[in-house]
């Protein structure tokens, strides 16, 4: 379905003196916040944190010594009457992203809004349409796009060497049979789950590397009775490929996090990025090693049963979280392009939303 946020590109209209860095208020400072945004932006000098918005008292005293000379607020209406700011990072939970985002949007001020846009397409549409309405720029959060095995599966296919791909398998699985005491994703509600959460990075790396969707069967269930921690889809694509992605909190022997057949060979990587275990550890974005995964840790090129045909190790590609930010200042101050369109954003929340019909049904839904 064509997006109406197409048109929705980010113009070098934010009134920043020349040579000055960007001023961003972070709203929210939960994981997503402080272990995502802050560094990232953190690593960029074209960009600063200047203010904080979290009504949790814990989380402001964290802000005010991660970022030392930093504005604290409470509430976002205390932002809203602010001046100083040239762009909002929303990293708060999905149900408060349209709401925060348009009263952003309404101030003129662009966005970047952690993933999703918005719990369902019609909700993140709307927001698309308020920005391009108004000129500005809205960036969705789908650092994924980054990881060092999505980057390394892209220059294999840009190389040929899998031939023509036949299927494409991603999975996100963890082992985590207790939910998180909480934790707003794990409680249902609008927004919350893992179809919401580590789906959007599985649909949007599918439709990143082959394109359009044609058809969805989406298996969805909830199966430590809260929101839902179990997610299977199936993608056809409109240039013949199939995906089939994987989600989930109980999966006690987790399968290789890429899986790629091709008419020329396979291409397996076994582990997920290193970048947000990095962040969370502490490391910074920008420093050196950040993102480059060690040899153990690299995929491996399959042409057969490995007894007779051996593997071969493939060199991963660095990592670049920060490529994001990078891209959104760059979008700002000269008018670049967007790191993520909005667009696209909506293009995944389409293959969302008929994923959770189809669950509902049981049956392949067509877009």
């Amino acid at each position: 379905m064509p997006s109406p946020a197409a048109s929705a590109e980010p113009g070098p209209e934010v009134p920043t003196p020349t040579g000055a860095p960007l001023r961003a208020a972070l709203v929210g400072y939960g994981l997503a916040g402080r272990w995502f945004h802050r560094p990232l932006i953190g690593a960029q000098p074209g960009i600063e944190v200047v203010t904080v918005v979290t009504a949790d008292a814990g989380r402001r005293a964290q802000a005010a010594q991660d970022l030392p000379g930093v504005a604290l607020l409470e509430r976002p209406g205390e932002l809203w009457r602010a001046e100083g700011h040239d762009l909002v990072v929303v990293a708060t939970p999905t149900a408060t992203h349209r709401g925060l985002g348009a009263a952003a949007l309404r101030r003129g001020l662009p966005v970047v809004m952690e993933k999703p846009l918005g719990p369902d397409r019609r909700q993140g549409a709307a927001l698309a349409v308020l920005a391009a309405e108004r000129g500005l720029g809205l960036f969705p959060f789908h650092n994924r796009r980054w990881d060092a095995e999505h980057l390394t599966l892209r220059r294999l296919l840009a190389e040929g060497t899998l031939g023509r791909v036949l299927r494409y398998e991603s999975r996100f699985e963890r082992w985590r049979p207790a939910p998180s005491p909480g934790a707003w994703r794990e409680v249902p509600g609008t927004g919350a789950g893992v179809l919401l959460d580590l789906g959007v990075h599985l649909v949007d790396q599918a439709l990143d590397l082959f394109g359009p969707v044609a058809s969805v069967y989406g298996e969805v269930a909830a199966r430590r009775g809260g929101a839902d921690d179990d997610v299977f889809l199936a993608l056809e694509h409109r240039a013949g490929v199939r995906s089939h992605l994987w989600a989930g909190a109980l999966a006690a022997a987790p399968g290789p996090r890429l899986r790629v057949l091709g008419s020329e060979g396979a291409f397996v990587a076994p582990f997920l990025d290193g970048q947000e275990a990095a962040l969370r550890a502490g490391m910074q974005a920008g420093a050196p090693g950040f993102g480059v995964e060690p040899a153990e840790r690299w995929g491996a090129l399959h042409r057969g049963d490995d007894a007779t045909h051996p593997a071969t190790p493939v060199p991963s590609e660095r990592g670049d979280w920060p490529a994001f930010y990078r891209q959104v200042v760059d979008a700002l101050v000269t008018g670049g392009p967007a790191p993520v369109g909005a667009g696209e954003a909506l293009d995944v929340l389409e293959v969302l939303d008929a994923a959770r019909l189809s669950a509902h049904r049981g049956r392949v839904v067509r877009l």
